[in-house]
């Protein structure tokens, strides 16, 4: 094994509980935004969430398999970018969606299908895919990972203030009119300060291993972006379509790899570096992505 599989990042238990608040209130800001009309709206035109959805949960994750089968990382490494891939899309595509003059009705419906089915497809993915590959399945194994307890974890960590965000949307719409800009930029900053201070906490080891992600996290990425893009192409969506879904596949919720990591691995070093590596570059890349579209209009 190489030396950052060794590696345990510094967490104590109760940043850890932090950490789990933390992606609750940010999962419960997002849903007040959400509605039923969201889900529905699959069944009035299904074809455009589908394809995001087998982008996300299918083409994705088998193609990061192949990646990382292709350039070796290490085994944690390999695991991490495969626990990335198994995430639903992050809560920032919306707003990339809108600003790449794309289709943001279709994201925001993306964003609420594809985090109610990570509750299955999350463990599902990572379980399978890292289960083929030699090496990253020798770390299942020694954390005895059971799919269970983790759809168990995800339902709790998505599904459950989900559900409370979007019955509090419903039940008192003034009230989330008022406070639901602030309550998701409160649990963003939130999230960031406490990201910035887990980092802080191990800088000496994100240093030292740093360089190994960057280059595996820019190809990673590049082929969500990508995947998303070219799937809604070849199934002859429109072009505000495809950018939507291809953001939505590239803008992952690494917040949420995160706590599973420290929930589940220990922090295992390679796959907390690649993940909070992903969560500062798929803001970089999206950005870049979304000016580079919004310079040139949709046909």
């Amino acid at each position: 094994m190489q030396g950052i599989d060794l590696v345990r990042l510094n967490f104590n238990p109760q940043s850890l509980w932090a950490l789990n608040a933390i992606i609750g209130l940010v999962m419960f800001g997002v849903a007040l935004d959400l509605k039923a009309s969201d889900f529905k709206a699959v069944l009035v035109t299904p074809k455009p969430v589908l394809i995001g959805l087998a982008s996300q949960f299918l083409l994705l994750p088998a193609f990061t398999f192949l990646l990382v089968l292709a350039i070796k990382p290490a085994p944690s490494i390999a695991l991490g970018m495969m626990l990335v891939a198994a995430c639903p899309g992050g809560n920032i595509s919306n707003f990339l969606t809108h600003y790449a003059r794309g289709n943001t009705a279709l994201s925001i419906t993306m964003t609420a299908v594809s985090t109610a089915v990570a509750i299955v497809m999350t463990p599902f993915n990572l379980s399978f895919w890292g289960g083929l590959h030699p090496e990253a399945s020798k770390i299942l194994k020694v954390v005895a990972l059971d799919p269970l307890d983790m759809l168990l974890a995800v339902f709790l960590l998505l599904g459950l203030p989900m559900a409370v965000g979007m019955f509090v949307g419903w039940r008192y719409p003034r009230f989330v009119a008022r406070v639901h800009k602030p309550v998701k930029i409160f649990s963003l900053l939130v999230f960031g300060l406490f990201v910035v201070g887990a980092l802080a906490a191990n800088w000496r080891y994100f240093i030292d291993y740093v360089g190994f992600v960057v280059f595996a996290v820019f190809l990673h990425n590049a082929l969500a972006l990508s995947t998303g893009y070219f799937a809604a192409k070849a199934t002859g969506l429109p072009e505000r379509d495809r950018r939507a879904v291809s953001i939505e596949v590239g803008i992952q919720n690494s917040a949420l790899g995160l706590i599973l990591i420290f929930n589940f691995f220990g922090g295992l070093g390679g796959m907390a570096i690649v993940t909070a590596w992903w969560g500062v570059w798929h803001i970089v890349s999206g950005l870049t992505v979304a000016t580079f579209w919004s310079r040139r209009a949709p046909q």
